[in-house]
């Protein structure tokens, strides 16, 4: 079951599905409001791991991607951005007007960055991405012609993870402070999986599993990322249960935790 805060109730709410096994999800960015704004890379970012975890559960998963007001160089800039970021690519870019159509049935959940103009019409559950923007000395002025990360000295990864820290509905501004820690997060954990993937597997603790799978469900990144973290620290867990749980929460993080086995 996947749960998301529905902007119409204000309360959390199933998502349900036009057919069953199938999500499909339309995603609203909005034209970037200035060089380092990058709600619209939020939105994409929110969309894949909204993804991640419904093909988690055993579903296929066909997304659409609106970008508002954005010029075929803007266009470009995010999707380059995108990918970076390990966001899998969607079915389709265009109007989500049109989503019916090229996703072959009905909108089962509308994605609306802030300051997206849409109206997703009575169909489908909407949930709101909060605005988000990069504050950093890397700022440069063909920034919005060229992307917000274009030049940027940051792992992109490591903007990934600061974007998955905050709660998707509230507002994120990423300092360079904190995607410098995001990203010696990301090289420490990349060294633990691989010491730890020396040690005989165990299976990931019921209490952690059950954990895992309730924060996903609501997209609740927040919650994830803070059990990985204490994680580490937990004497009572053994190595081979970590590596099991890192691998498994990475599944839908994209964190590419387990590069470094083998090196």
């Amino acid at each position: 079951m996947l749960r998301l805060l529905d902007a119409r109730t204000g309360s959390p709410a199933e998502v349900r599905l036009a057919r069953r096994g199938v999500l499909r999800v339309c995603a609203h960015a909005p034209q970037a409001a200035a060089g380092q704004d990058i709600t619209a890379l939020r939105v994409l970012l929110i969309a894949d791991v909204l993804a991640r975890a419904a093909e988690l559960r055993g579903m296929q998963v066909l997304t659409a991607v609106q970008l508002t007001g954005a010029s075929p160089a803007q266009a470009a800039a995010v999707e380059d951005d995108a990918s970076a970021l390990g966001i899998h690519p969607p079915a389709v870019y265009g109007s989500c007007r049109e989503a019916p159509s090229s996703l072959g049935g009905p909108v089962d959940v509308h994605l609306v960055g802030q300051g997206a103009s849409v109206d997703p019409g009575g169909t489908g559950l909407l949930a709101t991405v909060g605005a988000a923007r990069l504050e950093t000395a890397d700022d440069h002025p063909d920034a919005a012609a060229d992307g917000p990360l274009a030049g940027h000295r940051h792992d992109p990864l490591a903007v990934r993870l600061a974007l998955m820290s905050f709660p998707g509905q509230r507002p994120a501004v990423l300092s360079g402070g904190e995607l410098a820690r995001a990203g010696e997060a990301i090289v420490g954990w990349r060294k633990l999986v691989a010491r730890w993937a020396e040690s005989p597997s165990r299976p990931v603790p019921a209490a952690i599993a059950d954990t895992m799978w309730e924060a996903f469900g609501r997209l609740d990144t927040v919650a994830a990322l803070a059990l990985l973290r204490g994680l580490p620290a937990d004497a009572t867990v053994p190595a081979g249960a970590r590596f099991e749980t890192f691998v498994y929460a990475d599944r839908i993080l994209g964190l590419d935790l387990a590069r470094d086995i083998g090196r």
